[in-house]
C-alpha cells in the first residue's frame, strides 16, 4: 500500500476507533509489517504536534489512540459536557495502588495487605474503568485476578506500568504503618 494511503487509512481507524488499537491489529490492516506500522505512526505523530492541529497520538504500550491535545481541552469544555470527575477516595486509592503495583492480585491478596474488607473500593474502581477482571487464578475456587487499564495509564500520566514511580523502603514503611493504624480503629469501633 502507498505510504501516503496506509496513513490515511490508520488515521481514519484511529478517529473511528476512538479507543485505542493494537499496533500488530493496524499493521495487519495495511497490510505491513509491524516496524513499518510503527514508522508510519511515528510520522503521523510528529505531522500532528505542528502547532496548527487539534490532535495527537498517544501511545500504550502495544497500543495506539488519536487523543485531542491536552492545551486545548479549554475549547473542548465550552462545548461538551464537563467529563465525569472521579471521586477517589483515600481507601480506594489505597486498593488502587496495591492493585497497580501487584497485579495481577486478587481480592482477597488485596485485603491481606489492607487488612480489611476491599468490596467498595474494588466495585468503584471497576466502575470508574480504572481497574479490570484479567483472568482467574489457578487456585482453589478460581478467584478473579484484578490488574489496572489502559484508562488507569490516561487518568494518571503514564504510557505503561513500568513507568509508575518506585516505592522507597521508607515509603512501604509508612503505608504498613497506615494500614496498621487503620485496622486499629477498626478494630476499636
Amino acid at each position: 500500500m502507498e505510504k501516503k494511503k496506509a496513513k490515511a487509512v490508520l488515521e481514519a481507524i484511529l478517529f473511528t476507533m476512538g479507543d485505542s488499537v493494537e499496533i500488530d491489529r493496524l499493521a495487519a490492516v495495511i497490510e505491513e509489517d509491524k516496524d513499518t506500522t510503527v514508522k508510519l505512526l511515528e510520522e503521523m505523530a510528529a505531522d500532528y504536534q505542528k502547532a496548527d492541529r487539534g490532535i495527537g497520538l498517544t501511545t500504550f504500550d502495544n497500543a495506539v489512540q488519536m487523543c485531542t491535545k491536552s492545551e486545548l481541552y479549554e475549547y473542548l469544555i465550552k462545548i461538551a459536557k464537563t467529563p465525569k470527575k472521579f471521586v477517589l477516595t483515600d481507601t480506594i486509592l489505597e486498593t488502587l495502588s496495591i492493585i497497580a503495583y501487584k497485579q495481577p492480585i486478587t481480592r482477597l491478596e488485596i485485603e491481606k495487605v489492607r487488612g480489611v474488607s476491599c468490596d467498595h473500593a474494588v466495585n468503584r474502581l471497576l466502575e470508574f474503568d480504572l481497574i479490570a477482571e484479567v483472568g482467574r487464578l489457578d487456585a482453589p475456587g478460581r478467584p478473579l485476578l484484578f490488574g489496572t487499564t489502559e484508562q488507569f495509564l490516561r487518568s494518571f500520566g503514564v504510557k505503561s506500568i513500568e513507568d509508575l514511580p518506585e516505592l522507597s523502603a521508607v515509603q512501604i514503611e509508612e503505608f504498613k504503618q497506615q494500614a496498621e493504624s487503620e485496622v486499629e480503629m477498626q478494630l476499636d469501633i
